[in-house]
């Protein structure tokens, strides 16, 4: 039986305003691994990737790694590559578990540094570790996921015949907008650590913490934005971008409340593990 011919990695669809894909362009990310043009049912689909987790010699690293640069630089580059996804594997959702392990690793030696920073003990650490991966990234991610997964299904599609999304895409859209802001505040932040929560009543240093959080929020806005809007039977997906007012406001409202952000959180992490 012969299937009809899908377009090749190497091409792409870009954006036209907010409801889809119109023309053609060449993508400089690598093509997935593993083309297959059968289509399975969502519980065969799970038990593959649970059942790929721990097999390290079939992931395809090298192609996680282009996402994550990707997701810093052009975002939108990497959700066209979910899209021949679709085309080829007849699922938008990753069948390769190799961005979750880059990610859970991301945020172990980030989680690490962030203690050591911190000055926690080693038995603090690993439970601060546990709390970030199991709880800060995985459980959250699973009710931010349930979410949107309901509210598209429920009320972004443009008729009730179009294909469900799947949940699994809506956890890879967590997880490729949770990345970026790991980077900014379990990174980049603890450079100016001493500046964003030693010397927490100055002005410089509430408004150097906060900006960092308005920027990780930023990019987990746009970032999800992109993961619906890439999906051609959604309308309305523009109100995610909602998000964005909602956090500037609450960013100057934490300004003139003289409210640091970081210097809560790190208060919050500590009571956490105490």
């Amino acid at each position: 039986m012969k299937y009809p011919t899908s377009p090749t990695p190497s091409t792409s669809t870009s954006f036209a305003g907010t409801g889809g894909f119109a023309s053609r362009s060449t993508s400089p990310l690598p093509p997935p691994a593993q083309y297959s043009a059968n289509c399975l049912s969502a519980t065969s689909k799970s038990y593959r990737f649970l059942r790929r987790l721990f097999k390290f010699n079939q992931m395809d690293f090298e192609f996680a790694l282009w996402q994550v640069l990707y997701l810093f630089i052009a975002p939108q580059k990497v959700y066209r590559n979910f899209h021949y996804r679709k085309q080829t594997k007849s699922q938008f959702a990753r069948d390769d578990p190799a961005f979750l392990v880059l990610l859970v690793v991301s945020l172990c030696v980030t989680s690490l540094a962030f203690a050591g920073v911190l000055g926690l003990t080693f038995a603090r650490t690993l439970w601060f570790v546990f709390y970030v991966v199991f709880v800060d990234c995985i459980f959250a991610g699973i009710i931010v996921a349930t979410f949107f997964w309901l509210v598209t299904n429920r009320f972004l599609r443009n008729s009730q015949l179009d294909p469900d999304i799947e949940w699994g895409y809506a956890f890879d859209v967590h997880l490729n907008a949770f990345f970026p802001p790991l980077v900014i505040l379990h990174f980049f932040q603890l450079f100016f650590y001493g500046w964003l929560v030693l010397r927490s009543e100055l002005f410089l240093s509430r408004l150097l913490g906060n900006t960092f959080w308005l920027l990780a929020f930023s990019y987990y806005i746009y970032i999800t934005f992109l993961g619906y809007n890439c999906i051609p039977h959604l309308k309305n997906t523009r109100y995610i971008l909602l998000g964005f007012p909602i956090a500037f406001i609450l960013y100057v409202v934490t300004l003139v409340m003289a409210w640091n952000v970081t210097y809560s959180f790190v208060d919050f992490y500590k009571y956490r593990i105490y």
